[in-house]
């Protein structure tokens, strides 16, 4: 008779079955190596805690023998931000903003970004990334905008999806696979007022119509662990919303990995949600809603221990979460061989990383206008503007810079390539001479407590960023150009957690800046360096090329000088609306209809520049569609030629809307993308097969069914209504 070894879930049983009550507890603690001395973390280590957060290298391997030396010799999940690669440890590779790289809507690209961030992270000990984010960018003025893949759910779980086999790779016990992380569950983005994890005002079938997608993705996509979100629906606490995390995440999607809390989520239902009494009752709570583990808050361990002995937290709750957390650690393989990693600096930033670093790049890059400025013809360039050659405001959120300690002045390890570089670096081979000026800062006037008090850089910092317009050297370097460069944006202290903005115009004098060069009737090519859409008119309407920037990789100021030069073909599109005014928010393309005379009586009703929109060196043109009824269902059908001379890549983009059915449903809505490279002068045939998942509508029950009645579906380059060719059907 064959002999067949435990299972991951029988290893963790028989192990469950041997622990005390405070080896219990202890699991379910993750504790901050930045918030502990170097004694309290060895002491947590030898108690038995389940995993530590943002611990490096060789440390991580000392911790790791120390609970190696503990009654029961558990081994800890070591956790580490790798939003963008492992881009907190100086010297790995940092590529570019989550929504920088959805701006190439190109799914192998993230497999490969999250392949190549598991290995160099493997390589440094460690095993789990809280990454990737599937929120929703359905308000601008959110702090966070910048970590998501944009507004579309259908986008955004597809390249989480992605992102999250890159990580895991074919088998979780392989040496350079590490665990996926899809956060905040759920509806965070929705925060009210795009205040950051406040009240989310949303119905339940808004809930599964727009917010469960992508998570159901990504539960399908063999996601081992899910963060909760700061916010609350309907002011219910994700931390504690059973319904959610038990009912419908574990139980009707079937995921079967574990659920952690961000950070300090469990003190926060006592000391900012009010929920609680006291972290006895909040630990209990979040234990019996279907968290497994608490990050950041672990004075909640003896509070756990007290709350089982009195009756408040059953301890089948607690055998429950601890034996989801020992369960995955079994599937990772940290009983067996990574136990102990062999760190492999060698491992980081790569020749083949970095190739891939340059290729996200290069997609990550938007070109929204070009009146023939671009490629630039002239030879004597000016360079102006305080983002050209600023690295904090390039690189953005979630590096070495910024965290889990802000260190903004970090000797960099390797060199990051701003716009300015990257130009100049071309320069000599290129016959060009560049001038440059700063121009002015991000900021003019005094700074207040309330506008950066929670800003993760230093003072000086803030300061540096500061600087009025210096009209006299802007025009000295603009006297003999044949064309302008304008980098101008925004900064790290504008983007984050905790950094919402209420107003997204240009800050400080840049505005101004631009209106100076503008004067001078030269050909003003205007590069946006930002983290987050920025409500920019006075640039679509005036400068002669636009280029939109996300907060790029490294060495991101190659490929734009690529792009600027001619020599890069761009090729990506928006994942995000743009507004015109922050007070036109929301803008996001999959609006219900209703809205009496369909705009502000001071603004226009369309978006600045409409979601999936994106220009190219060359042009594209869609042939009429049509819907072909196949063995495996209806085929939407169309052609798309390439009729430049030159190679390009169109996206192409599928929306539908559905039959009303008693209820308002949105005006058009993304059910599918491809990204398809056309030779100049070739045509392709496209073929989408549509499945009825893809149009299912939610009912008030929450069930997704295919409603009766006419749906029409569009295809083409992006989703304003002159792109797209249409198609009806009936069911």
């Amino acid at each position: 008779m064959e002999n067949r070894l435990p299972t991951p879930r029988q290893r963790a049983d028989e192990l469950l079955g041997r622990m005390t009550l405070e080896e219990k507890a202890a699991q379910v603690i993750q504790v901050p190596l930045n918030l502990v001395t170097e004694s309290e973390a060895e002491a947590w280590a030898m108690r038995g805690a389940g995993s530590f957060l943002h611990t490096l290298g060789e440390r991580a391997q000392q911790l790791q023998r120390i609970a190696a030396e503990s009654r029961l010799g558990i081994p800890m999940l070591f956790g580490i931000d790798a939003v963008r690669g492992h881009a907190l440890k100086n010297g790995a590779t940092v590529f570019p903003s989550p929504l920088a790289m959805a701006c190439s809507w190109d799914e192998d690209l993230l497999a490969a970004v999250g392949r190549a961030t598991a290995r160099e992270v493997a390589a440094d000990g460690l095993h789990w990334t809280f990454s990737p984010l599937l929120c929703v960018a359905r308000d601008l003025r959110w702090g966070r905008v910048d970590e998501t893949f944009g507004e579309a759910p259908a986008l955004i779980g597809d390249l989480a999806a992605a992102m999250i086999r890159g990580y895991q790779g074919d088998d979780l016990a392989a040496p350079d696979s590490i665990l996926a992380c899809a956060k905040h569950f759920l509806a965070y983005g929705e925060s009210l007022g795009g205040r950051d994890s406040v009240d989310t005002t949303v119905s339940a079938r808004l809930v599964r119509e727009q917010f469960l997608p992508p998570f159901a993705k990504a539960v399908k996509a063999g996601c081992a662990t899910f963060m909760t979100a700061y916010s609350s629906i309907d002011g219910v606490p994700m931390t504690i919303h059973h319904e959610m995390l038990t009912d419908v995440l574990k139980d009707e999607l079937g995921f079967d990995g574990f659920v952690v809390t961000d950070w300090d989520n469990v003190r926060a239902l006592v000391t900012r949600q009010h929920v609680a009494e006291d972290l006895r009752e909040a630990a209990a709570q979040a234990i019996t809603a279907g968290n497994d583990m608490i990050m950041t808050t672990f004075d909640a361990y003896e509070e756990i221990i007290a709350a089982v002995k009195e009756g408040t937290l059953s301890e089948d709750a607690l055998n429950k979460a601890v034996r989801r957390i020992l369960t995955v650690k079994f599937q990772l393989g940290l009983f067996d061989e990574k136990r102990y990693a062999k760190l492999a600096p060698a491992a980081f930033a790569t020749p083949e990383h970095r190739a891939l670093n340059a290729r996200a790049q290069e997609e990550a890059l938007v070109l929204l206008k070009n009146n023939g400025a671009l490629p630039l013809s002239g030879k004597r360039i000016a360079v102006v503007g305080p983002s050209a050659d600023n690295i904090n405001a390039m690189l953005g959120d979630w590096t070495y810079l910024s965290h889990p300690d802000p260190n903004p002045r970090a000797e960099h390890a390797i060199t990051p390539v701003t716009p300015l570089a990257g130009l100049q670096a071309v320069a000599d081979e290129n016959n060009l001479s560049i001038r440059y000026a700063q121009g002015c800062g991000f900021l003019t006037n005094e700074i207040v407590s309330h506008s950066f008090g929670d800003c993760p850089v230093y003072d000086e910092e803030i300061e540096r960023m500061r600087g009025r317009l210096d009209k006299a050297a802007v025009l000295a370097a603009c006297e003999n150009a044949d064309v302008i460069v304008a980098c101008v944006g925004d900064f790290l202290c504008q983007n984050g957690e905790g950094r919402d903005r209420a107003n997204l115009d240009l800050s400080g004098d840049q505005l101004e800046l631009l209106q100076t060069v503008k004067a001078l009737g030269k050909p003003l090519v205007v590069v946006l360096v930002s983290g987050k859409p920025l409500t920019v008119p006075w640039v679509a309407l005036n400068a002669d090329a636009v280029v939109q920037v996300f907060n790029g990789g490294q060495t991101c100021g190659t490929a734009l000088a690529q792009l600027l030069l001619g020599t890069l073909n761009p090729t990506g599109k928006l994942p995000v609306t743009f507004a015109r005014h922050s007070g036109q928010v929301p803008v996001y393309h999959n609006q219900l209809p209703g809205w009496h005379n369909g705009n502000y009586m001071d603004l226009p009703a369309e978006p600045l520049y409409p979601f999936g929109f994106g220009l190219s060196y060359t042009r594209y043109q869609y042939g009429a569609a049509r819907l072909e009824e196949t063995d495996d269902g209806r085929e939407l059908v169309a052609t798309v030629a390439n009729i430049g001379d030159r190679d390009g890549v169109e996206i192409v983009q599928v929306y539908a809307h559905r039959p009303a059915a008693g209820r308002m449903t949105p005006v058009k809505e993304l059910i599918a993308h491809r990204r398809v490279p056309l030779k100049a002068g070739e045509v392709s045939e496209l073929r989408f097969l549509i499945t009825d998942d893809s149009l299912c509508a939610v009912r008030e029950n929450g069930k997704r069914v295919l409603e009766k009645g006419e749906y029409t579906l569009m295809i083409g380059g992006s989703s304003r209504e002159m792109d797209l060719q249409w198609v009806r059907f009936r069911v």
